[in-house]
């Protein structure tokens, strides 16, 4: 066994989606078990943003939404990732990112705030995957030829 700490690995919110939508298909299973592995590693950390788009999203978007009570049951759960609060700081970080790898405002957001927290690695279906930036691999969970 090996004693290494594991990186901080910052969570996007389409992966803690799939892993709350009973038909989002091996996603589902996939984006589970990564989630759990954070858990157990005591590595994962993600954002406001990430929580309040998830909890949106969860209860208005998904083929089957989940009720407001569980949803807020996972806000709750997933809280303790949030290490900080994001600033004027990380929307000014988030313009920079923007200009620097031409990603969207949100996804520029979202690097930011990994940035910020310490994370090594970002868990992202929506950006580029091996992509490296502001010190942060992107990782895509769900290659085109991945396996549950």
């Amino acid at each position: 066994m090996s004693d290494k700490i594991p990186p901080l690995a910052f969570v996007d919110t389409n992966i803690l989606l799939y892993a709350h939508d009973q038909h989002a298909g091996d996603k589902q299973a996939v984006a589970a078990a990564l989630l759990a592995a954070l858990w157990e590693g005591r590595c994962g950390v993600l954002s406001p943003q990430v929580l309040q788009e998830f909890l949106v999203n969860s209860i208005r978007k998904l083929q089957r939404p989940i009720a407001l009570a569980q949803a807020r049951d996972v806000v709750r759960a997933y809280g303790v990732w949030v290490v900080r609060d994001a600033g004027v700081e990380d929307l000014l970080r988030a313009t920079e990112l923007m200009e620097l790898t031409g990603y969207s405002f949100w996804d520029s957001h979202i690097l930011a705030s990994a940035e910020a927290s310490g994370a090594e690695l970002l868990y992202s279906e929506a950006m580029q995957h091996g992509h490296k930036v502001a010190g942060l691999e992107i990782r895509n969970p769900f290659p085109p030829d991945y396996r549950v």
